[in-house]
């Protein structure tokens, strides 16, 4: 079966053709969904309170997520390499200024101009070899690096996205490192299929921040920490090594406990939990 991944079947610029961005426009479902991606990442953003910010909007598209940041009083500048995208968000007359550009290129501002930057749905496209030339690794790290460099020290650059496998996420966040980022994977709704959503914060410098906690329940609700950070200790995510996250020990040792808090019957805890039985002969 061919895949449905949009990254998989053309190029972005391609993809995103005149049919696919009126989508973006019209489609309430798109900008229902688009719309609470964008506020949550500009709520990981931590912007000072009471003050108008400006903000990058990397994969801007047509404009959704910058009207996010205008209705919040900040200003914005958005990139994308779509112009049939960039096209409707002049349309629909955003407030933000619109540039035509392949983040895979490296970001063509001066050092120190924005507060902070977003991004929705962009960042697995660098992923992806779409000319003989094109290097994911190389591309990452050119992208990674002269963000950094755009961003006031201190600032955080937040990125919604959609890995296709884990070797993704290692790829993303190895480029980020070496570019000089800390921050970490924060994700919400992680035992939920239709809901899970992964961000990556990023801090470019500054002093040393609190990676924020990821949301767990039902959508909306409590939070709790569901995180993963690449720049200090390792959690304990990395003990699986490999594993299935849902097959580990502490997997079943926090299901057992939640089911204990519910006053289900549990069976006591033993040296033998979670152990794999030996297959029989």
């Amino acid at each position: 079966m061919a895949s449905k991944r949009p990254e998989h079947q053309a190029p972005p610029d391609i993809f995103y053709n005149e049919e696919e961005a009126r989508k973006y426009s019209q489609n309430t479902h798109i900008i229902d969904v688009q719309t609470k991606l964008s506020e949550r990442a500009i709520e990981l953003l931590n912007l000072p309170d009471e003050e108008s910010c400006l903000v990058l909007d990397i994969g801007c598209g047509s404009g959704l997520s910058g009207e996010v940041l205008s209705e919040l009083g900040h200003q914005w500048i958005g990139l994308d390499i779509s112009s049939a995208m960039l096209d409707v968000a002049q349309e629909r007359e955003v407030e933000g200024d619109l540039v035509l550009g392949d983040i895979g290129y490296g970001m063509p501002f001066r050092a120190g101009s924005f507060d902070g930057a977003i991004s929705i749905s962009a960042l697995q496209w660098l992923c992806q070899a779409d000319k003989s030339y094109h290097n994911p690794v190389k591309r990452l790290y050119k992208f990674f690096s002269t963000l950094y460099g755009c961003l006031a020290r201190g600032a955080r650059a937040v990125f919604q996205f959609y890995p296709e496998t884990p070797h993704q996420v290692d790829m993303i966040t190895q480029q980020a490192m070496k570019a000089g980022f800390t921050g970490g994977l924060v994700v919400d709704y992680p035992n939920s299929t239709r809901a899970k959503k992964m961000f990556l914060c990023l801090f470019a410098g500054g002093q040393v921040q609190q990676l924020p906690t990821g949301l767990t329940g039902e959508e909306g609700s409590e939070r709790v920490p569901t995180q993963a950070r690449f720049d200090k200790e390792r959690n304990r995510y990395k003990n699986l090594r490999g594993k299935s996250l849902k097959k580990s020990r502490t997997w079943i040792m926090e299901k057992k406990e939640r089911s204990r808090n519910k006053g289900r019957d549990v069976r006591p805890d033993t040296k033998y939990t979670a152990r794999k039985r030996p297959k029989p002969f």
